[in-house]
């Protein structure tokens, strides 16, 4: 039977850093990239990942397959300055990386971002996705997001642009 557990990271304990670079890198080489087309050194991923956990703005939840980081989503609250902002969060860099594909693990995720976000006291949960990232578009319409605009020139890979969707969801 496979164990599957979703928590926040509040910091990096044993294989975790190592675990969540090496899911992000084949989730982006598998067309996931959350903004990168190829994964970056090694170096600049654990940077980017230890970064993620200084900045008190942001909480990293984590999906674990028998124990193993495979999948993330980053939920983003507004700047205390955004006063008008002040009732939303963003969900980003949400990935999974393709071994542990169908186990629940991407739904669970978002759930928990949900989840934490409630507690919180938003209302409402924002989220992009690239147009090709079929699965993950399926995942957020079957969780009730509604795809309110799309933008033609979301983002650029191999000189062609792609579009990307835009889902908000009242909690």
């Amino acid at each position: 039977m496979t164990d599957t557990v979703i928590e926040r990271l509040g910091e990096f304990r044993g294989n975790d850093l190592a675990d969540l670079c090496d899911a992000a890198e084949v989730a982006i080489v598998a067309g996931g990239g959350f903004g990168w087309l190829q994964p970056p050194r090694r170096e600049i991923m654990e940077a980017y990942w230890r970064g993620t956990l200084l900045v008190p703005e942001r909480t990293v939840v984590v999906g674990r397959l028998d124990g193993v980081i495979a999948g993330a989503a980053q939920l983003t609250r507004p700047r205390s300055n955004a006063e008008a902002q002040s009732f939303s969060v963003q969900v980003s860099t949400f990935f999974l990386a393709p071994w542990a594909r169908g186990h629940g693990l991407a739904p669970a995720i978002l759930d928990a971002c949900e989840d934490l976000a409630r507690k919180e006291g938003y209302t409402v949960l924002n989220l992009s996705v690239r147009e090709t990232q079929e699965r993950a578009i399926q995942i957020f319409e079957e969780s009730g997001y509604v795809h309110w605009g799309t933008h033609p020139k979301y983002e650029r890979a191999a000189g062609e642009y792609v579009a990307g969707f835009y889902y908000m969801k009242d909690l």
